[in-house]
């Protein structure tokens, strides 16, 4: 969260108020100029000057041309407010689905030692890497068929953004893990929440991506923390080839 402080006037207008209460109705603390023109009614040059206006004293924050953040009140003169990323995050995905996924989820889920400063997104729309706020967002574009193993994140007790469950945060470590660290931090992730985490989801989330370099690394890391027992075997079907992997977990 990062805050300024300066000393414009911090006037509402009769726009400029509805527009607030309404996204503060909406929760949605986090908008776009999109938005504005479906409350207020205006055109989107008028919308655009409504914002500016806004902006100039003090109510709204620009994160990046069209996508803004509401100045709480509370913060008093603070002129510039950044959200939590991962909001910010869910409005750089859209209407598309979407999942904070990789590293980021990983950190979520408490399954690292060491911080991650890049948001990982996964989502069906492809959108470029960009710095916004100052935070890193990385985009990886995922099919409508790989959209699953997804949960809720409550980010406060009223707004959530949607995240990969610990099963398939682990599958996709495996599936790209340079986006996590590396593998080492998958299987430190498995040690430290092996208490919950569901082995007949973690193969059946394997079996449903079909990659035979992510079964494969899924069985190495198995077999080196030699955590309990045979559970399942899991046949996977990688373009012409065919791998039987045993699970030990």
């Amino acid at each position: 969260m990062i805050k300024k402080y300066n000393l414009p006037t911090k006037t509402l207008g009769p726009r400029s108020a509805q527009l607030i209460t309404e996204l503060n109705e909406l929760r949605r603390s986090t908008f776009n100029l999109a938005d504005v023109a479906s409350i207020t009614g205006l055109s989107a040059a008028a919308a655009r000057n409504l914002v500016h206006k806004a902006q100039q004293r003090g109510l709204v924050t620009r994160l990046k041309p069209g996508l803004y953040n509401l100045v709480p009140f509370e913060l008093g003169r603070a002129t510039e407010h950044i959200d939590s990323p991962y909001l910010i995050a869910r409005e750089l995905a859209g209407v598309a689905p979407y999942f904070l996924s990789h590293g980021t989820a990983l950190e979520l889920h408490r399954m690292v030692t060491q911080p991650n400063f890049t948001i990982y997104v996964s989502c069906t729309r492809r959108v470029r890497p960009q710095i916004v706020g100052g935070y890193d967002f990385r985009f990886v574009h995922i099919t409508a068929e790989q959209s699953f193993g997804v949960t809720k994140h409550w980010v406060d007790k009223e707004r959530f953004v949607m995240i990969s469950d610990i099963e398939r945060t682990i599958i996709d470590g495996l599936r790209h893990p340079a986006f996590v660290g590396g593998i080492t931090e998958v299987a430190k992730g498995i040690c430290m929440q092996r208490h919950i985490l569901k082995i007949d989801r973690l193969v059946d989330y394997a079996r449903r991506l079909g990659n035979g370099a992510v079964v494969r690394r899924l069985g190495h890391c198995c077999s080196v923390l030699k955590i309990a027992v045979l559970l399942h075997y899991l046949v996977v079907r990688a373009g012409n080839q065919t791998l039987t992997i045993f699970v030990f977990l």
